[in-house]
This record gives structure tokens, sequence and C-alpha cells, in this order.
């Protein structure tokens, strides 16, 4: 007797869910339904059921077809009834930090429909680029429980967060027959806390899919490392006019900056804090920093700088290291310079640079990176900050040629 059709939810048909998760969900056996707001890209999706996912390798040229696929629209009825289906068992979500609150009223629903048609356990991980961002959306979902489900849901739905690392960049096929195409970088990184899954019907394992009991330390690497060197490189490269994180990564002052950062000051934490070999954690930002530099990404600064208020959030790329740093009395020296550069990030239609720039404007910049950064006015770290502030100031290509 053959086995019944697995299926997965997958929230978000954008470039992140088409190009790195919903191919794995595939090459893992599941048939992905994938959810989203865009009517287009839904009937799209249902009209093909198939597209194309190039590898955008420095070095060779890559396309794998990922088929098996469907949509529907995220705000319809129907993605209710696809989560009372006994064949799906997961459900994973790349749609933005932001829009989670908003896809937790959904997801309650179908919890709830699937506990009336008495479906079985599933899984959920939400693969967004923060910290704990499972729990963020469980604790949005239970919001929208009544008492009986949150009691069914606590038995039999898996909560689990992950790690997510791929450079997506927007992407124009045109060299493709549909816009559903997308690109992508050959390194991927997915790992998901083991604890937090429940057993489904039998378990599956998902390919390319690295399940650990340490998840923190995955975590904290990944976004203390990549991010935190995507952020600097960004921000600086925008001071000095580049539009590509790969233009950026080549100017030697940009680059020295960001290794040392991830070296000798955040990453020297990370490794005193979890036990990582130097050498394999050397390894790893030499090989991050390559990824910066792959042409065939076009990887625009807009994209990588966009909502510096939230990469200057506590706990985030910038100020996470830089805290860390400190609690281990390292130097924060660069990092401070990738936390300068942030608050001279100016970009009219970017609400949070613009935000930002007022802040800076009203109330100074050392009143500001004192509220924004928790760094006591007067302390050593304020002031390297400010400091690097004022210096980044004159090498502001941009603003000098206004």
């Amino acid at each position: 007797m053959s086995q019944p059709e697995r299926k997965a939810i997958h929230f978000g048909a954008g470039n992140i869910g088409r190009g790195f998760i919903g191919p794995l969900l595939v090459d893992s056996g599941y048939h992905v339904v994938f959810a989203d707001v865009n009517k287009d890209i839904i009937q799209k999706l249902n009209e093909q059921n198939s597209y194309e996912v190039l590898i955008l390798d420095e070095e060779s040229e890559q396309r794998a077809s990922v088929s098996d696929v469907s949509g529907v629209v995220s705000t319809s009825d129907d993605i209710v009834q696809v989560f009372a289906d006994p064949a799906v068992d997961l459900v994973t979500t790349a749609v933005g930090p932001q829009i989670l609150e908003k896809i937790a009223v959904t997801i309650a629903q179908g919890l709830h429909a699937r506990r009336e048609a008495d479906a079985g356990p599933l899984n959920i991980i939400a693969c967004e680029n923060m910290i704990n961002q499972t729990t963020t959306l469980r604790n949005h979902v239970y919001e929208h429980l009544a008492d009986d489900d949150k009691e069914w849901v606590e038995e039999n739905i898996g909560f689990a967060n992950c790690s997510v690392d791929r450079i997506v960049p927007p992407f124009d096929p045109k060299d493709s027959a549909t816009p559903l195409d997308v690109g992508v970088e050959g390194f991927y990184e997915w790992v998901v806390d083991e604890k937090a899954l429940r057993r489904t019907r039998p378990d599956v394992k998902l390919k390319g899919v690295k399940l650990t009991t340490s998840l923190d330390a995955y975590i904290e690497r990944k976004l203390f490392t990549l991010n935190c060197g995507h952020a600097i490189t960004a921000y600086l490269g925008f001071l000095k006019g580049y539009n590509t994180i790969d233009e950026a990564i080549r100017d030697e002052d940009i680059r020295e900056t960001v290794r040392k950062a991830l070296l000798n000051e955040g990453g020297a934490a990370l490794w005193k804090k979890h036990n990582f070999d130097e050498d394999e954690y050397r390894q790893y930002v030499e090989k991050t920093m390559e990824r910066f530099a792959n042409p065939r990404l076009k990887d625009e600064i807009v994209r990588v700088g966009r909502q510096p208020l939230r990469k200057l959030a506590k706990g985030d790329r910038l100020l996470g290291p830089a805290y860390m740093a400190r609690e281990y009395s390292l130097p924060i020296d660069n990092l401070a310079k990738g936390i300068a550069a942030a608050f001279l990030y100016e970009m009219p239609d970017d609400k949070q640079s613009v935000e930002l720039q007022k802040k800076v404007e009203k109330d100074g910049i050392e009143h500001a990176v004192a509220e924004i950064t928790g760094f006591d006015k007067g302390s050593k770290e304020h002031r390297k900050v400010v400091d690097a502030y004022h210096a980044l100031s004159k090498i502001d290509v941009r603003r000098s040629q206004c």
C-alpha cells in the first residue's frame, strides 16, 4: 500500500520561499502549497505547477527545476481548509518579521479547523531572519486561539525555532520564460531546533536541514557573522557610493573593517561563548566574505541596508556582537564603525532611515546614539560610536555630491 502524499504549507511565495525553503521541501518529498497575498503569483503557480531556480555561483551556472507545487491566496478561506488536510504535517514561513503577526490569525483559524477535522499533529517553522522567530509567531497565534484549541495545540503542534542562511537577492530572470523563476547563491544552511518538533506520521527527513539541540550557537553565529558583516558592508559601502555588496567588499578599507569586526571583536566573543573551534570559525568568516564578493548575486546595498532601526535593535546584528564583545572585554572599534555608519544611512524612501535621520537632527548624534544603542553617554562604547560617526561624515561621498 503506497504512502499518502505529504504536503507542506509555506507562507510567502517570494524569492526566499520559491528559491530556498520551497525547493528543499520538494526535494524532501513534499507537495508544497504556497500561501501568499499576491494573487498573480498564486495563479501562475497553479497554472504551471513548476518553476526553475538558477544557482548564482561565481564560477558556474546551474538550473534546478522545482515541481509538485501549487498555491492558495493566504487571505481566502481556502487556506484554512488546507490546514484540515491530514496530508499536511509541516508549515513554514518566509514572509518577513513584520508579517508574522498578520498571518498568525490565519494560522490560528487553520489550527482550529485541523483540530475539528482530527487531522493529527504538525510542525511549524518560521524561517525569518530574526532570533526566536517561531516563538514570536507562536505567541501571536496563541492570542487568537480559544482555550480548547490552546490545549490541543500544546499537545499536537510543534513550534521550532531555526537559523536560515542563504543570500536570495532580487532576481530579474531575463533568460527565463516565467516570472516564477528565481536566482539564489549556491551556499545555504537551515538549522532547526530538534527538541521543539512533534512526531508526525512517519517522521520525514528534511533534506538539507540540520537538526540540533544547540540552536542558540548557530543562530548567533549566523546573525553576528553573516548578518553583521552584511550590514557593515552595506552601510560603509553606501557612504562610499557603491551600489552592490560585491563592489563594497572589494574596497580594501571596508573589507578590513568587516574582517576585524568579525574575527577580533564579535567573532572572538562568539567562539569564547559557544566554544567554537577558532580555525573553523575563521574559515566560516572567510567563506562568508567570499559570498559577499560574488558579483553574480548583484545584491544591492539598499536591500541589505534597509530598515536601519531594526538592524540597530539591541541583540540584533550590530549591537548584539558589540555587547557580547564588551562582556568578554574585547575591543569594538570596527563594530562601532559599522554602527556609526548605520546612523549615516540616509534613504528617502526608507521609513526607518527617515525616522533615524530626524532623530539625529532633532536630538543630536550623542543623544541619539545613547538612546538607540543603550550605551551610556560618556562611556567608552558610546564615545567610539560618536567619534566614528564624525569621522565617517567626512568621507560620505553621497552627501558631498549633494
